[in-house]
């Protein structure tokens, strides 16, 4: 594969080099490879149930973490919020004209919908009264106020961005639910509340337009002092694409094309961050007021139970790397790594001499560690949590998704479906070593867990590349440990109408 000088310069404008673009396009001719499932995981293997006796233990032990300011928040914000309103879109031209059941249904839950009151208005400021729309059944109309820049301009803006939850002094945005969660769970003892938020450059000015004028309302409504830091996802983490015969994909104008990595290219944006215990939860995924008391509690549970985690990891670590070692502490070693980290050594591994034994000690101990709430699955699309076969007999935790799951194998197939808890992206991570020291996340990623796609451009198909994924294969070599916490806790958004769901209803 040759590149022309305009194709190497273009490259470079990208922040990528020419060898970078040649492994993924060779990724493209070998194919995704696939995971391999040994079971999902359940309660008591693989997913920690903690005892209701244990919470409080654990909470304390996080506070006072929290207090010293070791923790901030991260969220991925870079999501449009168009796909939420797919059927509203479809709807704009033949708004349910041959369906008049959701006509009915769209007319009698307006009224709920968060957004209500400044479509009332948009409405109002252009002439039109609502009422009068609703009783000509002129629902086009309505949602052209909705979704376009006619109105509330919903179908472009982030979901970072729309209005989530209705209260008495006034309807609050996923972003500002946020804000909420963080004051209540990463606020120093200097009342500090740190939040790190990623969004697409398109949507960077008119967040942080939005932030300006809401931070002083939830400084002075929790009397914190927030320090927030927004950031896009770099072009550096963008790929090529190519045609269906594996051969870069130019534009009219003789171009490569690349396109965004999805969100494991945030993997860059967490590993600049200057942190130590972060929280990781997507931001559709946030409940009102009214139910924020449990989420609050195992966020902190959570985090209590990874910094138990850590701090024997940590002292193991120095153990090992001591003078001598005593059949006592290679116990206490052996049966943290198995009882606790849920690690599964190589097959033969009872057989190896002592030295053997220390060095995949260190190794496998010496890795950032990640704490993930998993509920019961009730059905919402998306990953699991799962053991996974290594090649050399080993086993590890992971979240998994069905795209890694090679779709030929009945097998593994019927392991999938199998899966008794689901993955609501609920993670707590520690990102330093035992000396201190900030890992390199990129050296615990599994390079070959890319996913691949067949995409439109201009009416011709192309195959996009998307890289591990951020919780997936990102973070498949993190020490991971999962923990059963309750379905209150997982309140996402993907669809308008979830937001009628009753968790979210005030």
């Amino acid at each position: 594969m040759t590149f022309s000088e305009a194709d190497i310069k273009q490259i470079h404008r990208e922040g990528l080099s020419v060898e970078r673009v040649k492994d993924q396009i060779a990724l493209f001719v070998r194919g995704a490879s696939h995971i391999q499932l040994n079971r999902p995981c359940t309660a008591h293997d693989g997913i920690e149930v903690i005892p209701p006796e244990d919470e409080e233990k654990l909470i304390s032990l996080y506070d006072q973490t929290a207090a010293a300011g070791r923790c901030l928040k991260f969220v991925p914000a870079s999501g449009a919020a168009s796909r939420m309103f797919k059927e509203w879109f479809r709807a704009l031209d033949q708004p349910w004209k041959d369906s008049e059941a959701l006509a009915v249904s769209f007319a009698q839950q307006l009224g709920s919908y968060p957004f209500y009151d400044d479509l009332r208005q948009v409405i109002f400021n252009s002439g039109k009264n609502i009422d009068l729309l609703l009783e000509e059944k002129k629902y086009g109309d309505i949602l052209t106020y909705i979704i376009t820049s006619r109105g509330l301009q919903y179908g472009q803006l982030p979901k970072a961005l729309l209005k989530f939850h209705k209260y008495q002094e006034g309807s609050r945005t996923s972003l500002e639910e946020h804000l909420v969660e963080a004051a209540l769970y990463v606020t120093d003892a200097r009342r500090i509340s740190r939040l790190h938020i990623t969004v697409s450059p398109e949507h960077r000015q008119i967040l942080e337009a939005f932030l300006g004028l809401v931070l002083p309302v939830y400084e002075k409504r929790f009397s914190v002092v927030y320090e927030i830091v927004v950031s896009c996802q770099e072009t550096a983490t963008n790929t090529i694409a190519v045609d269906v015969e594996n051969r870069p994909f130019r534009s009219d104008d003789g171009e490569l094309c690349f396109r965004p990595g999805g969100h494991g290219a945030l993997l860059k944006n967490l590993n600049d961050i200057d942190g130590d215990i972060i929280f990781l939860k997507n931001i559709d995924n946030v409940a009102p007021d009214r139910v924020k008391t449990v989420t609050v509690r195992y966020k902190k549970a959570l985090a209590g139970l990874l910094l138990k985690l850590q701090a024997e990891t940590f002292r193991y670590l120095e153990c090992l790397g001591g003078d001598g070692i005593g059949a006592e502490e290679m116990t206490a070693i052996d049966d943290f790594c198995r009882d606790k980290l849920h690690i599964v050594f190589p097959t033969d591994y009872r057989q190896w001499p002592l030295e053997y034994k220390k060095d995949i000690w260190r190794e496998k101990l010496d890795r950032p560690i990640r704490v993930c709430g998993v509920v019961r699955n009730e059905g919402e699309p998306g990953g699991g949590p799962f053991w996974v076969e290594e090649a050399n007999g080993a086993q590890s935790l992971q979240i998994v998704e069905q795209m890694q799951i090679d779709p030929r194998s009945v097998n593994q197939q019927v392991l999938w479906r199998g899966a008794t808890h689901f993955n609501p992206v609920d993670l707590v991570c520690g990102v330093r070593n035992f000396k201190g020291r900030k890992f390199d996340l990129g050296r615990f990623v599994d390079p070959g867990a890319v996913s691949m796609s067949i995409k439109s451009e201009k009416g011709r198909d192309i195959k996009a590349l998307e890289l591990p994924g951020l919780w997936n294969g990102s973070m498949a070599k993190w020490n991971t440990v999962f923990v059963e916490v309750p379905i209150e806790t997982f309140n996402p958004v993907k669809t308008v109408e979830d937001l009628l769901r009753p968790q979210h209803l005030s």
